[in-house]
């Protein structure tokens, strides 16, 4: 599976979809909701009379800025309730403080998107004018993905703040491609976990960026900084199409299993993701001494998640790699394919990547004995945006597909090539655009709708 490769890269794609993250109705949790530039969702003047302007404000970590996230849907501050004005459903309809009467106006959902939504009337909690002076009024308005309508709050779950969940992870790439700044992508549309790409071998079994960046102290620590400042993480992704694989690299299981704990241990990771390709895939070798290493890996690191991004073809990817890692005793937190490079333009890139999933399902219940659930469960999708190197066209819409297929069955992840081409051609280095028309983000916010 190539991909436009101006330097040392490859791909790996995963797909899961939408929804909402509804509180859990047993448990709550208090904490501030922060929104536009930082400020805090605020009760003007510290006000409990029912009335009351709810506003944007500095924070300041007064009680007037301490909600409490309901598993009755509620969002209470100073014991009372917030609440449209009017039991409005209208634009502009402004939000306020009232004693909680259980009524559908105070009835609020944090979506994994980030939005606070009213599900009365289908409208987000919004910042008047898109403003981030103190006092700018919060109103209900239909939901638009912008800034003034994204919220980080706490978890009803007792968790964190609700957030794209890790199933959703864009690729980002410092190599080439004019690199986004991942935190203009997660105020844009909630995303917060990010797959970045290459870890690879400098030409020893020794883990490297693209095998020439030093693992911590360069930008790619500078990328993972930026990141969990914002409440998110990065998935380290091994391999890809390009450049010398660890892989192949290291002459056994067990340096493998090192090489690869090197680099959790850098950054105390969840998760990683191996994007077999090229060599490393059509090597019985290869192939045996990266599931051996990622046993231990898993062994040695209890809860990580270990993805395997693979290739595809229209029907399903080439089960050689899958039947191995079942008969080696190698479980996995998803399998992904990448389907596209399937040749030739004009194609409905939306339903064959859902084909070509249907297959992977088939392909892990032949090889693990599982039910169509436990296959979908353990399966992803890593698409690739805009004009593929083989010129084909996926669009928006069709990440709409795949967001869809990935709802109705629960997929373990869903990530895409890449958030550097998630904008608009202008001119700029290669890989840095879709080669569509589109806004910035509108791919990543198709999939940041994914709740699993």
């Amino acid at each position: 599976m190539a991909r436009p490769l101006p330097a040392a890269v490859s791909l790996a794609a995963l797909s899961l979809a939408t929804g909402l993250i509804v509180a859990s109705p047993a448990q709550a949790a208090t904490g501030a909701i922060t929104g536009l530039a930082g400020k805090c969702l605020d009760i003007a003047g510290a006000n409990s009379a029912d009335g009351t302007a709810v506003q944007l404000y500095d924070c300041n970590g007064t009680a007037a800025q301490q909600w409490t996230v309901g598993g009755d849907g509620t969002v209470r501050a100073l014991g009372k309730c917030l609440d449209v004005t009017g039991n409005a459903t209208a634009d502009g309809a402004k939000a306020q403080l009232w004693s909680c009467t259980g009524g559908a106006n105070q009835k609020w959902t944090v979506t994994a998107a980030h939005d606070i939504v009213n599900p009365q009337a289908n409208k987000c909690l919004d910042v008047t004018d898109n403003s981030s002076a103190n006092g700018a009024r919060a109103q209900i308005w239909g939901c638009g993905g912008g800034a003034n309508q994204k919220w980080n709050a706490p978890a009803a779950d007792g968790g964190t703040t609700p957030a794209a969940p890790m199933a959703v992870a864009p690729y980002l790439y410092n190599g080439w491609g004019s690199p986004p700044n991942p935190g203009t992508i997660t105020q844009a549309t909630g995303v917060k976990w990010f797959t970045l790409a290459f870890v690879l071998s400098n030409g020893y079994c020794d883990p490297q960026w693209d095998g020439s960046r030093p693992l911590t102290g360069g930008v790619d620590q500078q990328t993972v900084n930026t990141v969990r400042a914002n409440g998110g993480d990065i998935i380290p992704s091994f391999g890809g199409y390009s450049g010398n694989k660890l892989e192949s690299s290291c002459s056994s299981a067990g340096e493998l299993a090192a090489a690869y704990q090197k680099v959790v241990n850098a950054y105390g990771l969840k998760a990683i993701d191996i994007d077999i390709e090229a060599d490393a895939y059509s090597n019985p070798t290869v192939q045996q001494r990266t599931v051996d290493a990622l046993k231990t890996v898993k062994a040695d690191n209890p809860g990580i998640k270990v993805y395997i991004t693979i290739g595809t073809g229209q029907s399903g990817p080439d089960t050689g790699l899958i039947d191995r890692a079942a008969s080696s005793g190698l479980t996995v937190d998803a399998w992904a394919i990448m389907p596209f490079d399937f040749g030739g333009a004009g194609q409905n890139m939306g339903n064959l990547t859902t084909q070509a999933a249907e297959g992977l399902k088939n392909a892990l219940k032949n090889a693990y004995h599982y039910s169509d659930d436990q296959a979908y469960r353990d399966m992803g999708i890593s698409s690739m945006n805009g004009i593929t190197d083989n010129n084909e066209t996926v669009t928006v819409n069709d990440f709409r597909t795949i967001l869809a297929y990935a709802q109705q069955h629960h997929l373990a992840r869903l990530t895409f090539w890449s958030a550097n081409r998630d904008r608009p051609c202008t001119g700029g280095p290669a890989d840095s655009c879709s080669g569509v028309s589109q806004s910035d983000w509108d791919y990543t916010r198709v999939f940041a709708g994914y709740t699993g």
